[in-house]
């Protein structure tokens, strides 16, 4: 009888790649970010194990949102205190923190658990085209 392949931590190859947000929409990227943090491109996933690699997200500022989004989307958070809900427009955020925008819409993707808040930790996220990872040699990755 066969027992399922469940990888143990020293099998798990973490790779580092780069993907650029240029002109992309924020939807699509997200969803691919998250698909490569998950390890659902590798042979060997499973969903309790964190078989994901490192992602790198450069010119996150130049992310694109179609339609009327652009005008119409809220990101909103609350304090916890009465009258404490707070609401800030996707112009003003993209201007003031572009990696905040690619991080939230990366997090709704991924599991909402300890799992999830392992694989967000691999993400780096920035607005410009610079990074500080050449240490580690991170690949271009296309979709």
């Amino acid at each position: 009888m066969r027992t399922t392949f469940m990888p143990k931590e020293g099998q798990i190859e973490r790779k580092w790649y780069i993907i650029d947000a240029t002109d992309r929409p924020l939807g699509r990227l997200a969803s691919e970010v998250a698909r490569v943090l998950r390890g659902k491109h590798k042979p060997i996933y499973t969903p309790s194990i964190d078989t994901g690699d490192h992602v790198i997200v450069i010119n996150a500022s130049q992310v694109k949102l179609t339609g009327k989004k652009a005008e119409q989307k809220f990101y909103y958070r609350h304090s916890g205190f009465a009258g404490g809900l707070k609401r800030v427009s996707y112009g003003t955020l993209i201007a003031s923190k572009p990696d905040r925008v690619v991080m939230l819409a990366v997090k709704g993707m991924l599991p909402h658990n300890t799992l999830g808040s392992a694989m967000l930790r691999k993400l780096r996220v920035y607005g410009g085209s610079e990074h500080p990872h050449e240490a580690q040699q991170p690949e271009v990755r296309e979709f």
